[in-house]
């Protein structure tokens, strides 16, 4: 494998499937079985998920809602997808930990950064809950920010499309791929790939990001094996 430590970053709209919201159960158990295929060549993992799927804060707020409000919503709802993929993922005896950034004694973990590097060194997979437990911050933020402090390899962006493109490739037939770029092009074309924060956070710390369509069958591993799949962000 190419990368030892991996922090896979999972929209909620991964989770939603074709249904468009929710959790579509079929989509996380082939997501589930995807990511056992990483635990079974010895990646260490760590995941973060968006919460899209049930409530997407930034749009809560432009309906009225006031936005630390929508916000803190939004980060209930990823640990709603957090226990989900937790549930499924125990089915094929991946053993796991919901690490949240804000307090759920009941059903996760605090987040503590040496408790998660030591559940990594142990080989359980953890996904980090509740974004960074702070309003104004994405879960793309959580993802380069867990990354920076578990010193993972790569961040593992999984999308619906394959890759990075100049425009939406959904809307745009002569949309342009692009192989590679460098941190600085992502932030300069506005490409949209992650927020400016946590590309910002990415750059500084020199941590490589990979984008990916996850739908396709087999494209986590191979991605962790070096295949040149997607679009990679680095320095």
């Amino acid at each position: 494998m190419k990368y030892k430590r991996i922090l896979l970053k999972l929209s909620g709209e991964a989770l939603a499937g074709a249904q468009g919201h929710g959790i579509c159960q079929k989509t996380i158990v082939t997501l589930a079985k995807e990511i056992k295929s990483l635990v079974d060549i010895g990646v260490e993992l760590a995941i973060v998920l968006g919460g899209g799927n049930i409530h997407r804060g930034v749009a809560g707020a432009t309906e009225g809602m006031d936005r630390t409000t929508s916000d803190h919503m939004g980060m209930l709802a990823t640990v709603i997808n957090s226990l989900a993929l937790q549930d499924n993922l125990e089915r094929f005896d991946v053993k796991t930990r919901v690490l949240s950034a804000i307090e759920l004694q009941k059903i996760a973990e605090p987040y503590i950064r040496r408790r998660a590097v030591r559940h990594l060194e142990k080989k359980r997979v953890i996904i980090f809950a509740a974004g960074t437990g702070n309003p104004y911050f994405t879960t793309d933020t959580a993802a380069a920010l867990r990354a920076n402090e578990i010193d993972a390899d790569v961040i593992l962006k999984a999308t619906k499309v394959d890759g990075i493109y100049d425009k939406d490739p959904m809307k745009h037939k002569n949309a342009k791929k692009y192989d590679q770029l460098d941190y600085f092009e992502v932030l300069n074309k506005e490409l949209g790939v992650m927020d400016s924060t946590a590309i910002s956070l990415c750059k500084d710390n020199k941590i490589d990001i990979i984008v990916f369509n996850v739908f396709e069958n087999g494209n986590i591993l191979k991605v962790a094996i070096g295949d040149k799949i997607g679009t990679l962000v680095t320095k």
